[in-house]
C-alpha cells in the first residue's frame, strides 16, 4: 500500500515537471505559407520619349493636364475635340533643337479635328502617322488619338523619317476609338484639293477651321457635326460644307434654317462669317440627304455647284439585329408538349373507332333479334352423330 502512494507521487511530480517544461518551451512557429504575388497594373506608356533617333530631352517631359496648359488661346477649341491630356519636352542634338507638343484627344475623331483645326490649308502634305502636313520648319501630324505639333530649329532632309519614328512609339488606341469620323466618308473625292478638309464637333473649332455657315445656324448644341472641304472645278475654287445632324427629321428642320440664312443675305442675322460673304450668290445652293446637309458655297457656277451637290449622298448602314436563340429547355418543353398532343390524338381516335366498331355490331345484333351483348350467351357448334 505504501509502496503504491509512493510510486502515484513519483507519478504526479513526473506530470508537473513534464507540464512545467512544455510552458516554458517556446510555442512553434507556424509553417510559413507561399508568398502570393501581387499583380499591378501596367503602368501607362509615356506619350513623348526620352529619346529618339538621336534627339534627346534636355529635361523630363511636361505634363499638360488641361486644355488650358496646351493653348491658352485654344483651350475651348480643345476641350470641344475632348482633349484628355498632353506632353511637351524640348530635345536637343548637336547644337539643334526640336521642340515637341503632343495632345492626346478621347478617340481618333478628337485627333483629327485638332489635326485640322491646327492645321491651315495649303500646308504641304507629308508622310508621317496618320496624316501630317508642313509649314517651313513645322511639321503637324497625327497618330490615333493623338496630335503632334514639331518645331524644328532647321529642318534637314531626314526630319520626316525622325518623325515617323516617333510616330511609331506613340501609344495607339484600339477598338471604336481609333476610327477617323465616318462623315469624312461622304465628301466626294473627285476634284477635291488636299488638306484643305477641317472637322469641327463645336463653334469654336467651327469658326477656327475657316467654317463657311455660322455656327449658331449650324446648331452644333444639338450633336452636329461638320466637315468642310475645297474643290477645284472648272470655273473656280468651291467649298463643300456637310453637316451631320443625329436623325433626318433634325436636319430637315435645319435645312429650312440655313435656306432662310442665305435666302435672308448678309445684312440678316446671324451675320455672314467672311467666307460666306465672298461667295457668289448665285453658286450658293443647299441639299439634303438623310441626316446630311450639304452646301456648296465659292465662285463656281450654278451647274458646277449642283453636280457638286449631287454627289452628296448618304447610304445608311443597315445591321440586322440578332434574333434571341430557343434555349434547350425551351425546345424540350415543345418536344413533349407535341408528343402529349399526339397520345391526346391517338387515344381520342381508339375511343372513338372503338364506340363506332362496338356500337354497329351490337346494332347489328339487335337487328337479328339478339341481346346486344354476347357475354352471356351460349352459344355451341355441334355435329349431330346420331343418325
Amino acid at each position: 500500500m505504501r509502496r503504491t502512494a509512493i510510486l502515484f507521487c513519483l507519478a504526479a511530480l513526473l506530470g508537473s515537471a513534464a507540464s512545467v517544461s512544455a510552458q516554458a518551451a517556446p510555442a512553434k512557429a507556424p509553417a510559413s505559407q507561399a508568398a502570393v504575388p501581387l499583380l499591378m497594373p501596367p503602368s501607362p506608356k509615356a506619350l513623348l520619349p526620352d529619346s529618339f533617333a538621336g534627339w534627346v530631352a534636355a529635361d523630363a517631359p511636361k505634363s499638360l493636364a488641361d486644355a488650358a496648359q496646351a493653348d491658352a488661346a485654344n483651350a475651348a477649341a480643345l476641350s470641344e475635340y475632348e482633349f484628355t491630356g498632353g506632353a511637351q519636352a524640348s530635345y536637343k542634338r548637336s547644337g539643334e533643337t526640336l521642340i515637341i507638343r503632343a495632345l492626346r484627344f478621347r478617340d481618333a475623331s478628337g485627333a483629327y479635328g485638332a489635326y485640322s483645326f491646327y492645321r491651315q490649308s495649303g500646308w504641304p502634305k507629308e508622310e508621317i502617322g496618320t496624316g501630317a502636313a508642313s509649314d517651313h520648319n513645322r511639321v503637324l501630324f497625327w497618330v490615333g488619338n493623338t496630335v503632334v505639333d514639331a518645331n524644328f530649329s532647321r529642318v534637314g532632309p531626314m526630319s520626316a523619317a525622325e518623325l515617323r519614328t516617333l510616330a511609331g512609339r506613340l501609344p495607339v488606341p484600339e477598338g471604336n476609338k481609333a476610327l477617323a469620323p465616318p462623315i469624312l466618308s461622304s465628301l466626294p473625292k473627285a476634284s477635291l484639293i488636299g488638306e484643305t478638309t477641317h472637322y469641327a464637333v463645336g463653334p469654336l473649332g467651327y469658326a477656327g477651321g475657316g467654317g463657311v455657315l455660322p455656327p449658331d445656324v449650324v446648331s452644333f448644341d444639338r450633336g452636329a457635326e461638320a466637315v468642310t472641304a475645297n474643290y477645284s472645278l472648272r470655273s473656280g475654287t468651291a467649298t463643300l460644307t456637310i453637316i451631320d445632324y443625329p436623325t433626318p427629321q433634325l436636319a430637315a428642320a435645319q435645312e429650312s434654317r440655313i435656306r432662310a440664312c442665305i435666302k435672308a443675305g448678309s445684312q440678316g442675322q446671324p451675320a455672314w462669317p467672311k467666307p460666306l460673304q465672298d461667295s457668289d450668290p448665285a453658286s450658293l445652293e443647299v441639299l439634303r440627304s438623310g441626316p446630311l446637309v450639304a452646301l456648296v458655297s465659292g465662285d463656281v457656277i450654278p451647274d458646277e455647284s449642283h453636280k457638286l451637290l449631287a454627289m452628296v449622298h448618304y447610304e445608311a448602314d443597315l445591321t440586322s439585329i440578332p434574333q434571341p436563340t430557343e434555349s434547350e429547355v425551351s425546345k424540350t418543353g415543345k418536344l413533349l408538349w407535341g408528343i402529349t398532343v399526339l397520345v391526346l390524338i391517338g387515344a381520342a381516335a381508339a375511343i372513338l373507332l372503338g364506340f363506332f366498331l362496338g356500337g354497329g355490331r351490337a346494332l347489328y345484333r339487335i337487328m337479328r333479334g339478339k341481346p346486344a351483348s354476347s357475354v352471356y350467351e351460349a352459344e355451341f357448334i355441334s355435329l349431330n352423330l346420331r343418325d
